[in-house]
């Protein structure tokens, strides 16, 4: 789900204005996974711009105020979401925190670092979705410290069907401020793309396990 129709646009416009988003369909990109993508996103890009991330960080505060009313901190999945969840907190004067993928194996031995008291509400913010299962686990290490998950706001989604099953599964609510669709419509609008690559950009979404195997 994305927060409005508009947001996602122009987010999906300044991601591929950056080159956060890259399209290749004819030369693939290939994901620590092993698959083959024709498209690429790093979103921590967005930080070296400071228009756009004043923008991402306005989006993000105003919508979620909106959508889930002001919670108590606000959480960052390391590494890519720890500066734009930062920013987030400091617009809306919150308490940060971020969750590492697995607990330190030195020191304290902490996964979440920053304070955080049982019992509070916790958004949790995310630069990019795929199929969910690293943003999960992040959502699992907070409730296990407590925390009382009101949703997960990100940046961009691919929409996976695999993303969608398992934040349903999880009982997990995740809006975005933007999407793939968005960004396919808006890259036909500004043709940074062609008919042909739509259509393949559109066959990879279906089964990119698989694609181009």
């Amino acid at each position: 789900m994305i927060f409005t129709k508009e947001t996602a646009q122009q987010t999906a416009e300044l991601l591929l204005q950056i080159n956060a988003i890259k399209l290749n369909p004819k030369n693939p990109f290939t994901w620590a996974s092993g698959w083959k993508s024709p498209i690429y996103c790093d979103n921590r890009i967005t930080l070296s711009y400071p228009e756009i991330r004043k923008y991402l960080k306005e989006e993000f505060a105003k919508h979620i105020v909106a959508k889930y009313g002001k919670p108590d901190v606000i959480a960052g999945v390391a590494t890519g979401a720890i500066g734009i969840g930062l920013l987030v907190a400091e617009a809306l004067e919150l308490p940060f925190v971020y969750v590492r993928p697995e607990p330190k194996k030195h020191g304290r031995q902490n996964q979440i670092e920053g304070q955080l008291e049982p019992g509070k509400k916790v958004v949790v913010i995310e630069d990019l979705i795929s199929t969910g299962k690293s943003s999960l686990q992040a959502v699992e290490a907070l409730k296990e410290n407590g925390a009382d998950i009101v949703g997960m706001a990100a940046i961009f989604t691919y929409e996976f069907q695999i993303s969608k099953d398992n934040f349903a599964q999880a009982g997990v609510e995740l809006t975005t401020l933007s999407n793939y669709t968005s960004l396919l419509e808006n890259a036909v609008k500004q043709n940074y793309i062609s008919a042909s690559d739509l259509e393949t950009l559109q066959e990879w979404r279906i089964n990119p396990s698989e694609w181009n195997q």
